[in-house]
């Protein structure tokens, strides 16, 4: 079993949900990023998704898509990226999942990207625009540098085309939990409930759900509603308490709200 799916897979196994958080890369500016990225280590967060800034971010509601204007103004690009994964090399040990738009990949090559953050110790990988059409090379890239690529499936993502997507993956799957982009919901759609049902039918996958996950109460609602759900993935609301610093501030009041919204969030993650 991949790295990413067994955290997922032996986490559930004691009733507790996995909780992804996301980050984007250089936002609000480095020295945060890794600060923040060794409070979440620290807070024992179960994988953490770095985003990789891209200027066209299609599937990200406001608050990403702003955060990764405000990195891609500071300078930061897929260098930036992979400095931020020396720095943090062997200090922290929870798995890394790089979120990446298919276009920063394929302009870096997509060999040389796969073995950049294999070297790096990328335990997961994330392409939300990648048709999964093309998937195979960078699946059988993925495989051979041992990094889980999981692959997406939306509401609006067709029987025959789930299947397909099930029987590519090679460990857990992505679910979108909601049509549109990223973002602070109110609610979690109902219809996740048929198409996590679906998946489990024809699979044993972990299953990830993301878009709009924000208060432990939507955690605890996915978890009362008995849906087959392994790890839930939170973005959109670490942005807006990043969002709120400014240059004056001290760094620690940052963390520390940081670290709070991450006991709370876990605590809400156990059955």
């Amino acid at each position: 079993m991949n790295d990413i799916s067994n955290v997922l897979h032996e986490n559930y196994k004691r009733s507790v949900c996995s909780f992804i958080p996301f980050i984007t890369a250089g936002y609000p500016n480095l020295d945060l990023t890794l600060e923040i990225l060794y409070e979440l280590d620290k807070q024992g967060v179960d994988a953490i998704e770095l985003g990789v800034p891209y200027s066209d971010a299609l599937a990200d509601g406001i608050l990403i898509q702003e955060a990764s204007k405000v990195a891609i103004n500071n300078g930061v690009n897929l260098d930036t990226v992979f400095f931020i994964l020396k720095k943090t090399f062997g200090i922290i040990s929870t798995p890394i999942i790089i979120f990446s738009y298919y276009n920063p990949i394929l302009v870096r090559g997509i060999k040389s990207f796969i073995h950049e953050i294999a070297s790096l110790n990328v335990k997961g990988l994330v392409i939300p625009d990648l048709p999964i059409e093309e998937a195979d090379y960078i699946l059988n890239l993925c495989k051979i540098s041992q990094i889980e690529l999981i692959l997406f499936i939306s509401p609006t993502s067709s029987n025959s085309r789930i299947l397909n997507i099930i029987k590519k993956s090679p460990g857990c799957l992505y679910l979108v939990s909601s049509t549109g982009v990223t973002g602070i919901r109110d609610s979690i759609d109902s219809n996740i409930n048929k198409i996590a049902n679906e998946i489990l039918i024809h699979s044993n996958k972990m299953i990830m759900l993301g878009f709009g996950i924000a208060k432990p109460e939507h955690v605890q609602d996915i978890l009362k509603s008995d849906i087959g759900i392994h790890g839930i993935v939170v973005g959109s609301a670490f942005t807006k308490i990043l969002s709120k610093y400014n240059n004056s501030d001290k760094n620690k009041d940052i963390v520390r709200e940081v670290g709070s919204f991450c006991v709370q969030m876990k605590s809400a993650a156990v059955k």
